[in-house]
């Protein structure tokens, strides 16, 4: 049995994902990289576009490879700045789940643990504390297993996320109900 060389111990301690920044007021767009920099450990200069939406907000994607643990480093950092609206992930690694971080200004920050794949995972005690809070019924269950997946996030950033050139600016449309 052979053991792992230096340079493949040290490999094994990185991890990857992207950061997405999907709105950013104009002035904060150094101060976002100037924080990126603090956490990666170097300077930090992203491609910034108008965020179709949102035409005073700007917006970039970046991928990163770092130290386990940045996405966390990196969100903390960037909760700080309530008006962003942003997700990060990091990629399964041999030191650790993966996760996705979202943050909206009305929603504040959400940790989601992932697996290689990128599907969100929820832990045994998670489904437990749904299905008892739930006493059974059926709507409380799904509500509760809602709740736990972060979909309220998923559905405020996915305007954001397929965002395009020219699109209308949000709003929401009522909700029917049948019956």
């Amino acid at each position: 049995m052979s053991t792992p060389t230096a340079s493949a111990q040290l490999e094994s301690s990185f991890a990857t994902g992207v950061l997405f920044v999907h709105s950013c007021p104009r002035a904060l767009v150094p101060h976002v990289e100037w924080a990126l920099a603090r956490e990666v450990g170097r300077v930090v200069k992203l491609d910034w576009e108008p965020q179709p939406l949102m035409p005073t907000m700007m917006r970039t994607v970046a991928h990163w490879r770092g130290t386990a643990g940045t996405a966390a480093e990196v969100a903390s950092s960037l909760f700080g700045w309530q008006q962003l609206r942003f997700e990060i992930t990091e990629d399964q690694s041999a030191c650790g789940d993966g996760g996705r971080w979202m943050h909206t200004p009305s929603l504040g920050i959400f940790r989601l643990q992932t697996d290689a794949a990128g599907n969100g995972v929820l832990t045994e005690d998670a489904i437990r504390c749904a299905l008892e809070e739930s006493a059974g019924d059926g709507a409380a269950i799904a509500r509760a297993l809602s709740a736990a997946l972060g979909n309220a996030w998923d559905r405020e950033l996915e305007p954001f996320r397929a965002a395009e050139e020219g699109d209308a600016t949000i709003f929401e449309l009522p909700r029917l109900s049948a019956g």
